[in-house]
């Protein structure tokens, strides 16, 4: 294993543990910054759409085109680009039957306590949605390996907008978890639980795609990866950011977003 797949591990396990990162402020914040996480969120989300649209699109399009010819080359690109759409659609299809991963949780919902008829539920909705996530996760954690494999300053953006989008998830399995049982260690271990497929996907990368890697397997999935974070970005991380909105402040993330991923694009070049 060389430092370059160490490194893009590495890089997959921080994402992932950010869920408790969620966990950790549902507990010990007084109340939720919901101005830092509107910005925050949009930010994520700004640069995980245009580093899909403005680079990933178009290297998984070159490499495409180099081994499949122009007008094939172009068409594998666009059936993995919506391609990776459709997979996260399925998987959020499917995520309904065990709890919404989606579901924006705030330190203030620690504030009333639940009733005693609440409490069997309150952990199955906690322990559902941390497998929810934990299920969500997995090809995140691919994305991030193989966006830092091919280059490893695209794999440490993608791994910061990740991860920034990991503390709500965090949140989101660790109330229900602390209601129902009272302890913040059980709530924390499932936190960090649901954020370990990211790792996890990451090492299945590895083992099963990596000794595979040709031009237009690479291709197929680079363009495939864009897909499923322009996904994310839309299904996920501006309907959370507006949520917390206040004065367009996702928005303004979203533009912030954009402009660093630019700038930090042509200093690297």
């Amino acid at each position: 294993m060389d430092n370059t797949v160490l490194f893009a591990l590495g890089l997959t396990l921080f994402a992932g543990l950010a869920t408790g990162i969620g966990s950790l402020i549902a507990f010990f914040a007084s109340r939720t910054n919901t101005k830092f996480l509107s910005i925050s969120l949009g930010f994520s989300a700004g640069v995980m759409i245009y580093v899909s649209m403005i680079e990933i699109f178009f290297k998984a399009k070159d490499a495409l085109t180099n081994a499949q010819g122009e007008v094939t080359g172009y068409w594998l690109t666009l059936a993995g680009f919506f391609g990776g759409m459709v997979f996260m659609a399925l998987v959020d299809r499917i995520l309904p039957q065990l709890g919404n991963p989606h579901e924006v949780k705030t330190v203030e919902d620690m504030d009333d306590g639940p009733t005693n008829d609440e409490y069997a539920r309150l952990r199955k909705m906690g322990i559902f949605t941390a497998l929810a996530i934990g299920i969500h996760n997995f090809p995140e954690g691919i994305a991030t390996f193989m966006s830092a494999i091919q280059d490893p300053a695209l794999g440490i953006a993608i791994a910061i907008a990740v991860a920034i989008h990991n503390i709500p998830e965090g949140i989101a399995v660790s109330v229900p978890i602390y209601y129902a049982t009272g302890s913040r260690k059980k709530a924390l271990k499932y936190s960090f639980l649901s954020g370990i497929s990211e790792p996890v996907g990451a090492i299945a990368a590895w083992l099963f795609l990596m000794p595979f890697l040709s031009d237009t397997l690479f291709g197929i999935i680079f363009a495939g990866v864009a897909g499923i974070m322009v996904f994310i970005s839309l299904d996920e991380l501006l309907p959370a950011a507006k949520r917390y909105d206040e004065a367009h402040l996702s928005i303004y993330g979203l533009v912030a977003g954009m402009a660093v991923m630019a700038v930090s694009l042509v200093l690297i070049v």
